[in-house]
């Protein structure tokens, strides 16, 4: 099985890599039976230079090679026929702007291995970027607030080396007395609450949050059960509400009445309760000024998330008044950080921790006949047809 590091040609250029020039060379050491290479990218966070350097063949032609391994879409004249490939395609929600691109890997004969079908038995990601989109979404939240108010003045993460010199940046800064509500439990939630810790910012129950005034700046941690509510008033259930979230209604007021900065880091699933609605953001006791909207659902669950915004231009302000975008620090605005590529920031972190779990969930399967099922249940196309575990996107394959 030959494996290859392909160049990212998506525009914007990305420089994140599934695997560090370390951790490929360790794939290799792990798994001598494979054959590991690297097409020559003159943007990738990491020279061609290292990889060489560790002992891996670094060329213009992969196309030899068997698994294609990449992190954003692959531009359709860049696909080669009868391969297998694995990226962040974008159509398992059936995105319309890339429905011709899964319309190509089906007549090409490719196999697509999704990033994000990558699951275990129970549906759970094995891989990804959220603890670092978490990270530099809450940092990015935090130097929204220094720049509005005059407090102080952090760096952009991508003029920074790693996330240490993150860490070092925001030792130097002392934050107001505010309340922050994080939401969320999974990877992006533990990599913004990473920052808070850091900043060593007291962490307080929801009982607490919701009924004290404090002296010092603290957060609270918030899944789903905390901020929605069965509609018929009886107990909810996590999991029901996973299965069947139509039962459940918002209880995010509560919250929103005694918070100033909202990190979202939630994961909003299909037929969910908005958190806040624009009419509740109206209300004159909706106290939130500040969001950093990681999970970035555009005119969604937070209703003050307009569009995505950019590394370039981070920030922008939302009038709950008029519905409309204003500038980031207006008078009686939301600001709003909703940055959609949040992990591209922090491209050598990102791309290590990557690595990481790659070499450990999904480059074995390979070679030890996928016995724990990761490559069956990740596979999108096979055979120039869907898979069964993903024949609901043929409507979307169909155009209808």
């Amino acid at each position: 099985m030959k494996f290859a590091i392909i160049k990212e040609r998506k525009n914007p250029p990305d420089r994140r890599v599934v695997f560090s020039p370390e951790k490929f060379a360790e794939t290799k050491e792990k798994f001598p039976q494979g054959e590991f290479k690297v097409e020559t990218s003159d943007i990738r966070v990491f020279p061609d230079e290292q990889y060489i350097s560790n002992g891996l063949e670094v060329t213009n032609d992969v196309s030899n090679c068997d698994v294609m391994i990449g992190v954003k879409e692959v531009p359709i004249e860049n696909l080669i026929p009868n391969k297998k490939y694995f990226f962040f395609s974008h159509t398992i929600k059936k995105q319309p702007y890339n429905r011709k691109l899964l319309q190509a890997i089906l007549d090409k004969n490719i196999e697509l291995y999704d990033h994000e079908t990558i699951v275990n038995e129970k549906g759970f990601r094995l891989i990804g970027f959220g603890r670092y989109a978490g990270l530099v979404g809450a940092y990015n939240g935090f130097r929204a607030l220094g720049l509005r108010d005059n407090l102080f003045s952090l760096p952009k993460v991508e003029t920074l080396a790693d996330l240490d010199a993150v860490k070092r940046e925001l030792d130097k800064i002392t934050l107001p007395n505010i309340k922050i509500l994080l939401s969320g439990t999974g990877k992006v939630a533990h990599g913004a609450k990473e920052i808070l810790d850091h900043l060593k910012v007291k962490q307080v129950s929801d009982a607490l949050y919701l009924t004290s005034k404090f002296t010092e700046p603290v957060y609270c941690l918030v899944d789903v059960m905390e901020y929605s509510k069965r509609k018929d008033g009886k107990v909810g259930d996590k999991w029901e509400f996973y299965k069947d979230p139509t039962g459940y209604e918002s209880n995010f007021m509560p919250y929103a009445k005694e918070t100033d900065f909202f990190i979202a880091g939630h994961f909003y699933g299909n037929n969910a309760p908005y958190l806040f609605t624009r009419e509740d953001a109206k209300q004159p006791n909706f106290n939130i000024n500040l969001v950093a909207d990681i999970s970035c659902d555009v005119d969604g669950p937070v209703a003050s998330t307009l569009r995505a915004s950019t590394i370039a231009e981070p920030f922008y302000g939302y009038d709950p008044q008029t519905e409309s975008e204003v500038d980031f620090d207006a008078n009686n605005a939301i600001t709003v950080m909703a940055v959609d590529n949040l992990p591209c920031e922090l491209p050598k972190d990102a791309s290590e921790g990557f690595g990481d779990m790659f070499l450990e969930h999904v480059i074995p399967a390979f070679f030890n006949d996928d016995k724990d099922g990761v490559l069956q249940r990740a596979k999108i196309t096979e055979n120039g047809k869907l898979t069964e575990r993903f024949a609901y996107l043929q409507s979307y394959v169909d155009g209808l």
